[in-house]
């Protein structure tokens, strides 16, 4: 036979669009033409596949015109993810495989110039696109890879580990199967560090408490040293546990950027970018599309320190996606779209010197310096956020007195009893209400009301804003097992976004 068709997946975004790999052999002037929009690495696997093939002892046809179409046509191709199906068509189309049983699978993976299959990206992704659309193919990946795309119930997915054990499998009249690849083990998460490490800070510990029950962004601003890292780094020991397809969700965004750890399955990420980090790093970007920082912090926190050193038009960046937890790249010729549902912390100095309002040591910078450092955060991005907290310097002898908070593990009982209460009322967190959710899910006490009124009109508080108190003080409630919103929580909700006001 000279055509074999292979199965295979590209990547367009998180997803994981399917590829059908044409191999064609001809009589003609011996050749090698690969098409169907493939970018370097891919064109590359003519060498590859032609010495992996050689050294394993199999036939490569030297005196054939080949030709290997990539469809669809209009999909870029990236990665060394074809060698290996561009190999079983070669072996299919020149019979030494049995071609007929290349439809009941879809494969990828690299080859290296003896035979052997190395790891792909996005192994997760390619799993969970053949679950998404209930195919009965089964997957066939390097071991590594295989592992991996295993972590998905209801999928099959067999290990090659060399180009040999699959023509031994594939030969015609062959019995000889491929091994069932295992799941990558589930080993126990490493205990995130514990709140019971800050000493003091009773204030941003409670706010903490109310950006995890209701996964609100949170803004920490505080001299140096007063622990507003620490406490941000902690946040994410707060959170309810990652269910199935929320940790599948977020290793196959992990994966996609070759960043996924089995160490840490179901735990939620906090990602931590530096403040020279450019608009496409946090958002994504590049050619062909990857996911930026607030994609990979999918489910999990994402912590900006020193936030006014971010470039402003990153920050900028960031307003589109806090709103929609989504980010659609749009480029010339295709779209792509990544998830970005992430919990922002950001933490950030009173002004450039670090110290206006501390009292143990006194700030040098001028009005106008204060002013110009602080201004560097827009009015738009700031009405985005939904709490701020100053966290205040302790003296040494006040903080070497002060005994043992909380630890994690209680107040994340708290917390999970907090997003029960709001996810049996509305199927989602509090920061993710609509408003017309709003209106059924946050009623309030008609004083509670009327003290919203006012603090709306004294504060100017945009219509945005207004709908983000309403959130907190939901989630202050909820913590507090009411089932309307209080005085007292209302209260505490506008105290919390009153520094957000310019």
């Amino acid at each position: 036979m000279s055509l074999a068709i292979v199965h295979s997946r590209a990547l367009d975004g998180l997803a994981a669009a399917p590829v059908s790999v044409e191999v064609h052999l001809a009589n003609g002037l011996p050749s090698f033409t690969l098409v169907g929009l493939a970018d370097t690495e891919v064109k590359e696997s003519r060498e590859r596949v032609r010495a992996a093939l050689q050294n394993s002892g199999l036939s490569f046809p030297h005196n054939k015109k080949i030709t290997v179409n990539l469809a669809p046509a209009e999909l870029p191709k990236e990665g060394g993810r074809f060698d290996l199906p561009i190999a079983l068509g070669l072996l299919a189309a020149s019979g030494q495989i049995d071609a007929s049983r290349l439809d009941g699978f879809e494969c990828a993976g690299e080859l290296s110039l003896g035979g052997e299959l190395r790891p792909i990206r996005a192994a997760l992704a390619m799993s969970l696109a053949l679950r998404r659309e209930q195919s009965s193919r089964s997957l066939i990946l390097p071991p590594a890879s295989a592992a991996e795309a295993a972590l998905v119930e209801g999928v099959r997915v067999l290990a090659a580990p060399h180009l040999l054990d699959l023509v031994a499998a594939l030969a015609p009249g062959s019995e000889q199967a491929l091994s069932v690849a295992q799941a990558m083990p589930r080993s126990a998460a490493p205990c995130p560090p514990d709140l019971r490490d800050v000493k003091g800070q009773a204030g941003a510990k409670r706010v903490l408490e109310i950006a995890a029950a209701g996964a609100h962004s949170l803004l920490l601003v505080g001299p140096p040293g007063t622990g507003k890292s620490m406490l941000a780094q902690r946040l994410s020991g707060l959170l309810p546990p990652l269910s199935e397809d929320e940790a599948l969700e977020s290793a196959a965004l992990l994966s996609l950027a070759a960043q996924f750890e089995p160490s840490r399955w179901a735990q939620r990420v906090t990602r931590s970018p530096h403040h020279s980090a450019s608009s496409v790093a946090l958002v994504g970007g590049g050619s062909p599309p990857r996911p930026g920082e607030i994609s990979l912090a999918l489910h999990g926190v994402l912590f900006l320190d020193e936030l006014p050193e971010f470039n402003r038009s990153a920050l900028e960046a960031l307003r589109e996606p806090m709103e929609t937890g989504r980010i659609l790249i749009s480029r010339a010729a295709r779209q792509a779209e990544f998830p970005a549902n992430f919990q922002l912390v950001a933490a950030m100095n009173p002004c450039p010197c670090g110290h206006l309002g501390n009292p143990l040591k006194a700030c040098i910078c001028a009005p106008g310096q204060i002013a110009r450092y602080q201004g560097r955060l827009s009015g738009p991005f700031l009405d985005r956020l939904d709490l701020m907290i100053e966290v205040p310097m302790l003296a040494p002898k006040e903080l070497a007195g002060l005994p043992d908070g909380e630890s994690s593990a209680v107040v994340a009982q708290r917390v999970a009893a907090a997003r029960k209460i709001a996810l049996a009322r509305q199927a989602c967190c509090n920061a993710r209400l609509t408003a017309r959710q709003l209106e059924q899910v946050a009623q309030a006490e008609p004083s509670a009301t009327e003290f919203l009124q006012k603090a709306a009109a004294q504060l100017g508080l945009s219509a945005r804003g207004y709908h983000r108190l309403l959130r907190v003080a939901r989630s202050i409630a909820d913590l507090e097992h009411a089932s309307r919103i209080q005085l007292p929580h209302m209260a505490e909700a506008i105290q919390l976004r009153r520094g957000l006001m310019h």
